[in-house]
Order: C-alpha cells, then sequence, then structure tokens
C-alpha cells in the first residue's frame, strides 16, 4: 500500500460526505470528470501566467487549484457507484480526461519556463510530461496482453501530490526537486512495467506452447502499428 493509499483510507469520513450530497444531486460522473479537467486548466493558467520575478504566488494559487481538481477525480468513481452509473464510456472517459489533465498542468509549467528563458527546466518539464503519460501508456497496453500491470510507484496520484508540494512550497524553491523525482522515478516505473510485461508475456506463451495451446495470432493495426490479437 502507498502514502496516498494511506492518506485516502483517512480521508474516508468527508469523501464519503461529499459523494453522498453529490448523489443527491443526480449529476452525472462525467460531468464531474470534466469539471475537474476544467478546474486543472485554470491550474495551469496560474502556472504559466506567474511572473517571472515573483512567481510564488501564483504557483501557491495553482497548488491550491489542483488540490481542489483532485476532489473530483477522487468522488467521480465513486459517485458513479453510488447512483448506479457505473459504464465502460465512464471509465474510458476517465482515463483520458485524466490525461488531458496531466498535460494541461505540464503545459502550464512549459509556459512558465518558456517564459523564463530558463531552457533546461523546458526540458525537464517535457520529459516529465513524456514520462507520466509513458507510465500510464505502459500499463494500459500491458493489461490488453497479460491481464494486470501494477508494478511501479510513480502512479498518477503519487505525481500529483509531487506536483502540489512543489507549488505550495515553491517559496523555498520545491517544484526543481519535484520534476526531477518525477522525471527519474516516473522514468523506472516504465522501465518496470516494459520488463514485467515481457516477463509476463513470455512465461505465458512459454506455458501455452508447452501445452500445445499457442493459438494462431492475427495481425492488427494499434496506433497505426502492426499488433497480434491477445492469444
Amino acid at each position: 500500500m502507498t502514502w496516498t493509499n494511506a492518506f485516502g483510507r483517512g480521508s474516508k469520513v468527508p469523501l464519503y460526505m461529499i459523494v453522498d450530497a453529490l448523489a443527491l444531486t443526480k449529476i452525472s460522473p462525467n460531468w464531474l470528470t470534466f469539471i475537474g479537467l476544467v478546474i486543472n486548466i485554470i491550474a495551469a493558467i496560474f502556472f504559466g501566467a506567474a511572473r517571472v520575478d515573483n512567481h510564488v504566488r501564483m504557483f501557491l494559487y495553482g497548488g491550491l487549484v489542483i488540490i481542489g481538481a483532485g476532489i473530483f477525480d477522487m468522488v467521480d468513481g465513486r459517485v458513479a457507484r453510488a447512483t448506479n452509473q457505473v459504464t465502460q464510456f465512464g471509465g474510458f472517459f476517465d482515463s483520458v480526461i485524466d490525461r488531458y489533465s496531466d498535460v494541461a498542468i505540464f503545459f502550464g509549467l512549459l509556459v512558465y519556463y518558456a517564459r523564463a528563458n530558463r531552457f533546461f527546466y523546458l526540458v525537464l518539464v517535457a520529459i516529465v510530461m513524456v514520462s507520466s503519460l509513458m507510465v500510464s501508456y505502459t500499463r494500459a497496453r500491458a493489461e490488453s496482453l497479460i491481464g494486470s500491470c501494477k508494478v511501479g510507484f510513480m502512479e498518477r496520484p503519487e505525481r500529483i501530490v509531487l506536483v502540489i508540494l512543489g507549488a505550495l512550497f515553491e517559496r523555498w524553491g520545491t517544484m526543481a526537486p519535484a520534476l526531477w523525482v518525477l522525471a527519474v522515478i516516473s522514468t523506472i516505473t516504465v522501465i518496470h512495467r516494459i520488463k514485467y510485461t515481457y516477463e509476463q508475456s513470455t512465461a505465458m506463451e512459454a506455458q501455452m506452447a508447452a501445452a500445445g495451446q499457442m493459438p494462431k495470432r492475427e495481425p492488427v493495426t494499434v496506433d497505426g502499428e502492426v499488433s497480434y490479437e491477445k492469444p
């Protein structure tokens, strides 16, 4: 169990109160997901609009706004279950919007570092953006092959918490270390998932070959690339 899971357990009472209140409104969980994206875009605007010579306050506002967005991110699925509105599309929509939210936040930081003429951190944020997306993509792609791939530490909650801490305490220069941690551990997580998927898929294929159960795998196109259907 990660420390973000532990925090989530400690927040159950107020979280359930929010869920119950939203359930009474019969609001669509997809709307809650979309509202979270809008709030994250507002946070990105705070980052991007920050004055180069005095950005601490705007970063603080951005961090606080992301906390607000996080509430919607935590309750949309719970509201869906509480109001019996769980759908396959809802899970798909939530995943897609989460990726847009991540990109929006890091895009705001890209704009800030570009305006500040800090090329090194501009590149660092770009690396963080790509590696964060790849953490999610490798899990999704792996789970289409081996069923489950939850290895690695830097999941989305951990990434968001690091960005929030970096923004809230930027007075002491915390955003730069947060970006370094994100870049390094996200990359390690991607490598871990690639290794895990290789080991699991190889073991599955070896077992099926030994049992004489290797079916013919038809070629399919995934994201413009030739792949093969799951056996």
